[in-house]
């Protein structure tokens, strides 16, 4: 039998039995247990010479005895230590059947395994640990940003701003992690994990966290999408990210205590106080911390601190050399520029892949374009400025020739299609670049806007742009917003070209570039 099952699910299933309208499986099926414990129970009640009629006026001792008589007998067999077996369980490759047979060695005559099972899943219910699974040292870390939050005054302006608090906490020795940030965005999602990790000193395989749209682009029951700056982070440190099951309580076991433990030993402690600077905060979080994680158990012997380093420190796998720096993805198609858009700055890759999807990774200081799995270019990642061009020479197309079937003449031929004054602004756009391909975006974002706004309204700013000199595409859509290419422009004003050694007239593109 499966003593899993209490004395009442026992009774029901001896009950479908007598009544014989079921089938074996049905009663399994309804009772919640398996056939081949049904089949056991209905044997021992056969062999008992039990009958219905009896058995409903027994209680649930009564009823086990009769059932059970050896087992209910066997007391006065030494029992196992649970608490020595609960604490042995979290160690990498230990079994019950390894601790029972060691148990045997010691004490042949005592219980055998299945006893030996149901005495420990009791022993667990009864210590209150139904809700606590067990987890191998260095299996899993358990991660999540508390539900209480704080805050630090800015001495200067008196300005308050909330702090949020990321915990983590180890499967096996429940030893804690927390640290204060001023964000639950991506960048401190991923600094925390890597501070967490320095600390235990050591990774886990797995990570677990929530469904938080940090972790998750798109959460799935089977297949879930982690973020990729998230993923490689987790790669960096050997470990592979699972995250918890929506609706599965269970699951975050150890993530959901951690927080409670948080917010009820640190966050509660210092509600009262009042902090100036994140890093006065995080020297105070860090003390409790130590203390948190050395206040011993309630139920049983030692601390975190202890247990972790007794069973979980050395099942941890080794910090790498460098620890992970931040990166940030994000997915791009090659334009017919030959090159790619980061947060407003262009960078060039191999004109070959023009139209071609590419992955962006950008660190604090570098941006690199990766095509199928393989890095194409790198640059210095430009944040000061906005709308700079990173162009490698030798992503060029030789001779500076059309670029797939795009060309400065097909542009031109494009433009005039809306009128002449948008066909003179591209032309005057290319001109004004070092490479006419340069030019290519902008003039394409100009023609497009035929499509939002009429040709005439495109083909009036146009000329409004030429005669002010607003010679870029962004002038062209701040004059139809504002509505300022229904405005006449002067007549005396002239729209004369602009002399420069660089600028090529219409014609120059109408012939075609060689």
């Amino acid at each position: 039998m499966n003593r899993r099952m209490d004395m009442h699910n026992v009774r029901e299933v001896l009950r479908l039995v007598n009544e014989g309208k079921l089938s074996t499986r049905q009663i399994a099926r309804s009772c919640q247990c398996s056939p081949t414990t049904v089949a056991a129970i209905a044997e021992r009640y056969q062999s008992q010479h039990l009958d219905w009629p009896m058995i409903s006026q027994m209680d649930d001792a009564e009823l086990e005895a009769k059932l059970y008589p050896q087992e209910v007998n066997s007391s006065k067999k030494p029992l196992p230590d649970y608490e020595y077996i609960h604490k042995e369980l979290m160690r990498k490759g230990v079994t019950l059947q390894l601790l029972w047979q060691e148990y045997k060695d010691k004490y042949p005559e005592g219980v055998q395994y299945t006893q030996f099972c149901d005495h420990y899943l009791k022993w667990r219910k009864l210590r209150n640990l139904s809700m606590h699974q067990i987890h191998r040292a260095g299996e899993k870390v358990f991660v999540d940003w508390a539900g209480l939050t704080h805050y630090i005054i800015d001495a200067d302006t008196g300005e308050r701003r909330e702090v949020y608090f990321f915990v983590a906490a180890l499967g096996a020795s429940d030893l804690l992690y927390t640290e204060p940030f001023l964000s639950m965005e991506l960048p401190a999602w991923i600094n925390a994990h890597v501070n967490a990790f320095a600390y235990f000193g050591g990774t886990p395989e797995i990570i677990v966290p929530d469904n938080t749209k940090t972790a998750v682009k798109k959460p799935s029951y089977y297949e879930p999408e982690i973020h990729p700056t998230y993923r490689e982070m987790a790669a960096h440190y050997g470990c592979v990210v699972i995250p918890a099951r929506v609706r599965k309580p269970k699951d975050k076991a150890p993530a959901e205590n951690g927080v409670q433990l948080v917010e009820r030993w640190i966050i509660a402690r210092i509600r009262n106080q009042t902090f100036f600077s994140l890093h006065d905060l995080k020297q105070s979080v860090k003390s409790l911390l130590e203390e948190a994680n050395n206040k011993p158990f309630q139920k049983r012997e030692g601390s975190r601190k202890s247990l972790f380093h007794e069973v979980e420190k050395a099942a941890l796998k080794p910090l790498p050399v460098q620890p992970y720096q931040y990166a940030l993805w994000k997915k791009a198609k090659v334009n017919i520029d030959y090159c790619v858009e980061f947060e407003g700055n262009y960078y060039s890759v191999p004109y070959q892949l023009v139209k071609q999807p590419v992955e962006i990774r950008a660190t604090y200081h570098t941006v690199e374009i990766i095509h199928k799995g393989k890095r194409i270019s790198s640059f210095p990642r430009q944040q000061a400025n906005k709308h700079i061009w990173k162009i490698e020479p030798s992503h060029m197309p030789p001779n500076h020739q059309k670029v797939s079937e795009w060309t400065p003449e097909r542009i031109v031929k494009w433009a005039s299609t809306v009128g002449p004054y948008t066909a003179s602004l591209v032309t005057r756009i290319m001109a004004s670049k070092e490479h006419a391909e340069l030019g290519f975006r902008s003039c394409m974002g100009i023609i497009r806007l035929s499509k939002v706004y009429s040709s005439q309204r495109v083909e009036n700013a146009s000329k409004r742009a030429l005669a002010y000199g607003a010679i870029s595409y962004h002038s062209m859509v701040s004059i139809l917003e504002k509505g300022l290419d229904h405005l006449a422009v002067e007549e005396e004003t002239e729209i004369s070209p602009i002399m420069h050694e660089n600028l090529r007239g219409i014609e120059y593109f109408s012939r075609g570039v060689n």
